[in-house]
């Protein structure tokens, strides 16, 4: 793009040349998650519990605005691979709160430690100029995602 004051920049045209490249970051980080071995929905499920520990079923599937079923059975698969564990809720009985394993967090772990390489290895490949201008766009972005619509 070229340097125009930032009122005259057209947010339809920025909205193409954007859409296309952070589709595909996001789609290969989804799979370099696989080659660690847990699915972008796994990853993200045991992020949430890992943050918020003692998080119910419900909760989660409204955070990711799936159905209860479908989330008990993520919840379900996660527990048998010994990532995460229900204890009963002291004040409510009826409920149950998830927390992370120490299995989950080193999975969670190792994710992590997996896309920063894959993401630093290829930064490394673009000059000075280009990553101190992916650095000045690190805030906006995360400002967009996080705007409702």
């Amino acid at each position: 793009m070229s340097a125009r004051p930032a009122e005259s920049l057209d947010v339809s045209a920025l909205a193409e040349a954007l859409r296309g490249p952070l589709l595909r970051v996001s789609r290969k980080l989804r799979q370099e998650a696989q080659k660690v071995g847990l699915s972008a929905q796994d990853a993200l499920i045991l992020g949430h519990i890992k943050k918020h520990p003692g998080v119910g079923v419900s909760e989660l599937a409204d955070v990711d605005q799936i159905s209860r079923p479908t989330m008990s059975s993520h919840v379900k698969r996660l527990e048998a691979a010994g990532w995460l564990s229900r204890a009963d809720d002291v004040e409510d009985g009826r409920r149950q709160g998830l927390t992370a394993t120490p299995a989950g967090a080193r999975k969670l772990e190792a994710l992590r430690r997996h896309r920063n390489d894959w993401l630093a290895a290829r930064l490394v490949r673009l000059t000075p100029e280009e990553r101190a201008r992916l650095a000045e766009a690190a805030a906006p972005l995360l400002k967009l995602v996080s705007l409702e619509a």
